[in-house]
């Protein structure tokens, strides 16, 4: 039952203090802001008194004044996140992940989407800085020249002064996927490579090419395709499955670049009577929603893109607080997830 003082408290029509938190539970400021601000001073907090703050401040439906906080102490509590694209769905669960960790921290971010313009992403950073962010997060965008700020760079891969990468193990990634697919049967396998802009692109065909090599898969020239554009549907790589069946030349498998040119492609072998994987076999990479609700669901490689923004998040955030020393580079693994699109292959 809520007491009669933090009735009166909320029956107020001004904004609860932190101050009010304090005095109904009989604490000092400090340590309910410790708690609740969730600094490293609360370690030494014993956790019943945390936990008496905590539903203190649910019961008075405190929140916390951001910018109070910020003159107090001189900080913009606010990190900016640059991507190539913010609506694509690899982009849109980093972000996420990012968003999750943030949240818990009380950190607020700005982001921002380029699309590979060299002179938006500029003007876009300019713009970050003026506003006073204390780090960044980059998504898929190359960074050149050391950034002033503490920088964490998703799919970066250029090895850059005050920037961590967060890299997936590319390499590891093609023996997942390329092993499925010889354990099937299958021998002549077509392959969508990544937009030459794209971060991942020239990592993930290095790996390919390797372990290709190495498990003695052959690649035909004539069946490796670029794709072109920053299209971020499954209308990107339709046009290039059509024109692997247009040179005639036999696959019984495609590797796809990324899971979105991957359904493009199904797309583009079910319309001329293909069955997937009867006739073809397809691999995606990412394993992103629409993967496990394509007809049929997608067999892809999994990056953990929602862990991904999480380790971002805290990376960037514990530069900030000055909570761990700088690291050039953090490697996740990859997964695979087998679906109903590969299969043992047809004869050719």
């Amino acid at each position: 039952m809520a007491s009669a003082k933090s009735t009166e408290i909320k029956k107020s029509r001004s904004t609860v203090t932190l101050k009010a938190v304090a005095q109904h539970l009989g604490l000092t400021p400090g340590t309910v802001s410790a708690v609740l601000n969730n600094s490293p001073a609360a370690r030494s907090i014993p956790e019943h008194t945390r936990k008496r703050i905590r539903a203190a401040a649910l019961e008075l439906n405190y929140r916390p004044n951001f910018l109070a906080r910020s003159l107090r102490v001189q900080r913009t509590f606010s990190i900016g996140v640059i991507a190539e694209e913010i609506g694509d769905a690899y982009g849109g669960m980093v972000v996420n992940g990012i968003e999750a960790y943030l949240s818990e921290q009380q950190y607020f971010f700005f982001t921002v989407a380029h699309r590979h313009d060299a002179k938006l992403l500029e003007t876009y950073s300019e713009m970050l800085l003026a506003r006073g962010i204390e780090g960044l997060i980059t998504i898929d965008t190359s960074i050149e020249a050391p950034p002033l700020l503490p920088t964490v760079a998703v799919a970066g891969h250029q090895k850059v002064e005050n920037v961590t990468n967060i890299v997936l193990d590319h390499r590891h990634a093609a023996q997942l996927a390329l092993r499925h697919l010889k354990e099937l049967g299958h021998t002549r396998v077509a392959f969508l490579k990544g937009q030459e802009k794209s971060s991942d692109s020239a990592s993930r065909w290095a790996g390919i090419e390797q372990v290709a090599r190495e498990m003695g898969i052959p690649i035909d020239p004539e069946l490796v395709l670029q794709l072109e554009g920053m299209d971020s549907t499954p209308e990107v790589g339709y046009p290039y499955g059509k024109a692997l069946l247009a040179r005639n030349v036999p696959f019984t498998a495609l590797f796809a670049y990324n899971d979105i040119s991957a359904v493009g492609a199904m797309r583009a072998f079910q319309e001329v009577g293909l069955r997937i994987p009867q006739d073809i076999s397809v691999m995606g990479f990412d394993d992103i929603s629409l993967a496990s609700f394509s007809i049929p669901t997608l067999t892809t490689v999994r990056q953990p893109l929602l862990k991904m923004g999480k380790i971002a998040a805290r990376t960037v955030i514990d530069r900030i607080e000055e909570r761990a020393t700088f690291v050039p580079e953090i490697a996740v693994e990859p997964e695979l997830v087998i679906r109903n699109s590969t299969g043992a292959p047809r004869a050719i």
